[in-house]
């Protein structure tokens, strides 16, 4: 991350990114709810725009943007594609999404939404944050109810993220080798959507 537009100190950052993750995770659970309404599901890129708003609220400038620069991921063999891509790369992450709403599981769809998010980096800073929410969404409008249970996907990959790192990479060097093949990722997913449910048993008092 390039400078902050309020000089704020790393503390203040810190603070404030933690009030905007709690926003963001509510508002994807707004956007659940309403899909589970009757809504018919369809992913778009403002959606996504408007997650990432939240994330970087008071942190960056231009929330909600694509980014107009070439950026780069640390600790990545991923170069990220050029600024003039993004919108066009994001509608299609979109489109395969939506177009195999029927045909593919709650797994794949959510696992590729946080690979391609992370693929494609279409904004300057957030995007990890809202590769999660993005596809914690996939996966509960899919799924078909809001899962309960905690730490809940997103916090689990917050707190330990070596795993996700190697989902990520995984999938970028098949996707080097001309496959799309999230498979990595959707085992990490059904892991970690276990331990949220098993976290109701614990809440219980079942000894786990």
């Amino acid at each position: 991350m390039s400078g902050h537009p309020f000089y704020l100190n790393s503390d203040e950052i810190a603070q404030i990114e933690v009030r905007n993750g709690l926003q963001q995770f509510d508002l994807g659970c707004r956007i659940i709810e309403s899909f589970l309404s009757g809504r018919p599901f369809n992913l778009t890129p403002s959606i996504i725009r408007d997650l990432q708003a939240v994330a970087v609220d008071g942190i960056q400038p231009n929330p909600g943007e694509f980014r107009s620069g070439s950026v780069r991921i640390e600790q990545s063999k991923h170069t990220p594609p050029g600024p003039h891509l993004v919108s066009s790369l994001v509608v299609e992450m979109c489109e395969y999404i939506n177009n195999n709403w029927h045909e593919n599981t709650a797994f794949h769809l959510a696992a590729y939404a946080m690979w391609r998010h992370n693929w494609i980096h279409p904004f300057d800073d957030g995007n990890g944050r809202t590769s999660r929410i993005v596809s914690y969404i996939v996966l509960n409008v899919k799924i078909g109810y809001l899962v309960p249970g905690t730490p809940t996907i997103p916090e689990q990959i917050q707190n330990d993220r070596n795993k996700y790192f190697s989902a990520l990479e995984a999938a970028d060097e098949r996707f080097r080798n001309g496959d799309v093949d999230v498979s990595d990722m959707e085992i990490l997913l059904r892991d970690m959507l276990s331990r949220q449910l098993v976290g109701i048993l614990q809440d219980a008092g079942a000894d786990i």
